[in-house]
């Protein structure tokens, strides 16, 4: 069973080079990434000030227009407005862009507020069923070996938890690809990197008894079979056993945080 520091480490593992796309850039990159995950993890709360222009360019030694820029960015995430003569404000969580990318990676993982992994599972549940019923009746003949190829190497990784979690991202992707629905297909990418990390936490969770990570692959390899052999409704249904799964394996591994 995972512990809270295990979590943090598979959080602080996750939120780095090896995530698809992660890539600050420069010191913008570097000051949006510091003050987003300040503010989605509550250092600054809602209807907080953020520090004044001049604190923040001493503290991360950038210039006017890289901070003004930085601030452009936050605000167009939705996590704070600028207004004359009263500074930089925090908005409520209502108003942040939820699916953004990077505000997903920016929650805290290392806490017993799990919202958003539980909202990420709940959507799934909505979504990834579906979409494995489409793609067992539009996948074309590379869909499929996209969907293969990313079966064998979960079943190739299965003794590093790292890869086979990126393993098991590309074959969601690949499913959600197949589907040939355009808002299905830019969910998958738009989550990748925090389905990574969730998938992590999860797989944390399986041991050797009750809870084999050869069950979780066979179950993937199922639905491939499914989707290969036209099958819209078994395809359905394993993906739903699949997700309801990682759901379990997942609230294991997060019972263990709350104690």
């Amino acid at each position: 069973m995972p512990t809270p520091d295990s979590i943090v480490s598979i959080w602080n593992r996750g939120s780095h080079a090896d995530l698809v796309g992660f890539k600050p850039r420069g010191i913008q990159g570097r000051v949006v990434n510091s003050l987003g995950e300040r503010i989605v993890r509550g250092f600054y709360p809602a209807g907080s000030l953020l520090p004044r222009e001049s604190k923040l360019m001493a503290d991360y030694a950038a210039s006017r227009t890289s901070i003004r820029e930085v601030i452009k960015i936050l605000s167009a995430k939705g996590l704070v407005e600028t207004r004359q003569k009263i500074g930089t404000r925090v908005l409520e969580r209502s108003n942040w862009n939820i699916f953004d990318p990077e505000i997903l990676l920016w929650h805290p993982f290392d806490t017993a507020d799990h919202d958003i992994l539980r909202d990420l599972i709940e959507m799934r549940q909505l979504v990834e069923p579906p979409a494995a019923r489409f793609a067992a009746t539009r996948a074309s003949l590379d869909d499929i070996e996209n969907i293969r190829a990313s079966c064998e190497s979960m079943r190739q990784s299965m003794g590093d938890m790292v890869a086979y979690a990126k393993a098991d991202v590309r074959f969601h992707i690949a499913v959600f690809e197949a589907s040939h629905n355009a808002m299905l297909n830019r969910f998958g990418h738009i989550v990748a990197n925090f389905l990574q990390i969730s998938f992590r936490i999860q797989q944390e969770a399986l041991d050797t008894s009750e809870n084999l990570i050869e069950d979780d692959c066979n179950n993937h390899i199922k639905i491939y079979e499914a989707i290969n052999r036209s099958d819209p409704s078994a395809a359905e249904e394993l993906m739903l056993k699949v997700v309801l799964h990682g759901k379990s394996s997942l609230q294991k591994a997060l019972r263990n945080i709350r104690g």
